[in-house]
């Protein structure tokens, strides 16, 4: 029971370490397209509005993949490029509604599902980060953003990882105690089980050989110093 108990925990500390890991990798890590998490070419991104609803919507985790030919993208495909908004470079996630081809090269007309109009500028191929896996986790996005945090960083990341070293320095003290206590084979431990009932029997002999009024020399030395 107590070695099933310990392989348990052994397990849920190894899970706990791995998913510290794997979460860290994801969040900080970074490619080359900028400061956008990658992971074996795969990209968790974190949805920031509801231009895409139904299909995802503000708060969900999307997983977008790196695109090695740009001229395997068709119409319906949902991409994510950079692109200017309000005057700021970001990242946006639409579905293609069109191509433009010209000279060798194309551009994508992009629209959000849940927009009636299309987007004013074109995704051009520099700018596209990845391909929608069709993968989202609903709400995960949040989790992600959390975790970028320092206090995020700190709680989800950093205290499991210590809990896991403290599990396993205190398995290494054990195994050490362990180590340095003395092994009896089982031969020595009959052999000590064997002296112990000798010395018992021994015991339990000689008080019965012992006569039952006779008082013993201890006792008798007790009343010669009280007269």
């Amino acid at each position: 029971m107590k070695k099933a108990l310990s392989i348990i925990l052994n397990i849920i500390a190894w899970i706990i370490l791995l998913f510290a890991l794997l979460v860290t990798i994801i969040v900080f890590s970074t490619s080359r397209n900028g400061d956008t998490a990658n992971l074996f070419g795969y990209i968790p991104l974190s949805v920031e509005s509801d231009s895409m609803k139904p299909t995802f919507a503000t708060g969900d985790l999307i997983i977008i993949k790196e695109v090695d030919d740009l001229y395997k993208l068709e119409k319906g495909d949902v991409i994510t490029y950079w692109t200017i908004i309000d005057g700021q470079r970001v990242k946006n996630t639409h579905r293609i509604v069109d191509i433009n081809e010209f000279e060798a090269t194309r551009s994508f007309v992009m629209k959000g599902d849940n927009n009636a109009e299309n987007d004013t500028d074109p995704a051009l191929p520099s700018d596209i980060v990845g391909k929608w896996t069709e993968t989202k986790i609903t709400g995960f996005g949040k989790v992600m953003d959390f975790l970028r945090t320092k206090k995020g960083f700190f709680i989800c990341i950093v205290i499991p990882m210590i809990i896991f070293f403290l599990f396993e320095l205190y398995k290494f003290i054990i195994t050490l105690v362990e180590v340095k206590k003395p092994t009896l084979t089982e031969a020595d431990e009959e052999e000590i089980k064997k002296r112990a009932i000798e010395e018992y029997l021994a015991e339990q002999k000689k008080n019965e050989q012992e006569p039952a009024g006779e008082v013993p020399p201890q006792a008798e030395n007790d009343d010669k110093k009280e007269e």
